[in-house]
């Protein structure tokens, strides 16, 4: 197991890179940057791979879930009255369309179905990379995440106001 000073250094990166990228201004940038300077640490193999003391995965998972559950409110769930017939059809949209799109990955590329699956399912990438680690594929999920979320954050408010126009004073 890695000594303190390794984890200690991991949360450094991860910390430095995480809280550079929230001065970008790209919403989730701490994340994915904790998320790239944590990995750039641990792909240089300058340091013994990270292995966490048991039950820091579950106390992240019920901070992630917490996190996530506070934003829900009573405002959310009046809005889900007026909305829950797209959400279901997005639901549906997505979650089949992440199917056909990891199985045929998988298949034309040759990677891992799993990864594949996984990593096309339409959740967040702190959500999806904790699904991912039970599977044994945590860090492969999060990099197609990373890309997927860096990417969208990138392009979609282009598009967007380049659809919609009057939503960039808004």
């Amino acid at each position: 197991m890695p000594s303190l000073a390794t984890l200690a250094l991991y949360l450094l990166a991860g910390t430095a890179i995480g809280l550079l990228a929230l001065f970008s201004g790209i919403p989730a940038a701490p994340l994915a940057g904790a998320l790239l300077g944590a990995g750039i640490v641990s792909m240089s193999g300058q340091l013994e791979p990270a292995t966490w003391p048991a039950g820091t995965r579950t106390v992240l998972e019920i901070g992630i879930g917490t996190v996530i559950g506070t934003g829900l409110t009573r405002a959310s769930l009046e809005q889900l009255q007026l909305l829950w017939k797209p959400a279901v059809l997005i639901t549906l949209a997505l979650v089949l369309t992440g199917l056909v799109v990891g199985l045929w990955t998988s298949r034309l590329l040759g990677i891992d179905p799993v990864v594949a699956l996984l990593g096309a399912a339409p959740g967040g990438i702190s959500g999806m990379s904790l699904v991912g680690a039970e599977f044994g594929v945590g860090a492969a999920v999060a990099a197609l995440h990373a890309v997927r979320l860096i990417t969208v954050l990138l392009v979609l408010p282009l598009v967007v106001r380049l659809i919609v126009p009057s939503t960039a004073g808004s």
